[in-house]
């Protein structure tokens, strides 16, 4: 069912590094038309960092893994795009949709096709009206059972952060900070949170990613918080402001489940003058390059 591109078969049959990408930042994610011009940007990351980029989407029915320029474009551009995380990708795929990868389809997939890296912005996890409404990203479930591991910048802003952190123990997803002990907040560089675990270098974490396999302890995920720098993280004060006006927003709309998170991300883009699609393209990238730079010390 997969189709896996030329260039990344040939890497995969060297053991040459490759990288995995998501494609629902460049349907969903990403304003029209700069999405095209960035999700090239993405992967160029990847390639700074040493390794293959590996875009993961369906296109008219097929499971692609790695996209030529005529995919990448339909993903950006089409209005028939549906948003598939795994549960969606057979139904979608059986009917011949064209649909973008969350995290949980694309680490699926990227499992499938034998890559063990996968960069992306920040993941799905415990909303914040969890309590009542029971709503959990389809991410976490899905990171349990496979073996992947993730670079990111933690997990989404909007989202009840110490909830997830638990939910992620609980799930025995290992989460360790890219030089740092604190977890990042997507946008913010700091969530308030601290991290069991600090890895300072590429080298290190592939060697964490060995004894997984060694240990016969890598069924499931292994998470990288790579936080932004300070200087390039949202306005903390300004993140607040629009993040308190963005729920109430929702809640007065009756937005609810999947489509709370595109909303959220909406209401910030407008709210912040462009400064969160500015850290949400600059945290993206940083993840590209370093998920590229462990695929290749995995490979020393």
């Amino acid at each position: 069912m997969l189709n896996v591109a030329p260039e990344v078969a040939e890497a995969l049959a060297a053991g040459r590094a490759v990288v995995a990408l998501e494609s629902t930042i460049v349907s969903h994610g990403l304003p029209r038309p700069d999405n095209v011009a960035i999700a090239r940007r993405i992967e160029t990351a990847v390639r700074d960092g040493g390794a293959v980029p590996a875009t993961i989407a369906l296109v008219d029915g097929e499971v692609r893994v790695g996209l030529d320029d005529p995919a990448l474009e339909a993903i950006a551009t089409r209005d028939d795009v549906v948003k598939c995380s795994a549960r969606d990708l057979p139904i979608a795929a059986a009917r011949g949709a064209t649909g973008a990868t969350t995290v949980a389809a694309t680490a699926h997939v990227a499992a499938q096709a034998g890559i063990e890296l996968f960069a992306t912005g920040g993941l799905g996890g415990v909303h914040r009206e969890a309590r009542d409404t029971w709503d959990e990203s389809a991410d976490l479930a899905a990171l349990a059972r496979t073996r992947i591991c993730v670079v990111c910048a933690g997990v989404k802003s909007i989202l009840d952060i110490p909830a997830t952190l638990e939910r992620l123990e609980t799930l025995g997803i290992g989460v360790a900070g890219y030089r740092t002990a604190r977890f990042p907040a997507f946008y913010l560089t700091d969530s308030g949170y601290e991290l069991p675990w600090r890895l300072d270098s590429p080298q290190e974490i592939a060697d964490v990613l060995a004894a997984r396999g060694a240990l016969g302890l890598d069924g499931s995920a292994l998470v990288i918080a790579n936080p932004l720098p300070e200087p390039e993280q949202l306005d903390p004060d300004l993140h607040e402001r629009v993040l308190r006006a963005s729920l109430e927003a929702a809640a007065a709309e009756g937005v609810r489940g999947r489509d709370v998170t595109p909303f959220l991300l909406d209401r910030f883009h407008a709210g912040t003058g462009g400064e969160s699609l500015r850290a949400n393209v600059a945290l993206v990238l940083a993840n590209a390059r370093l998920a590229g730079e462990i695929a290749v010390a995995r490979q020393g």
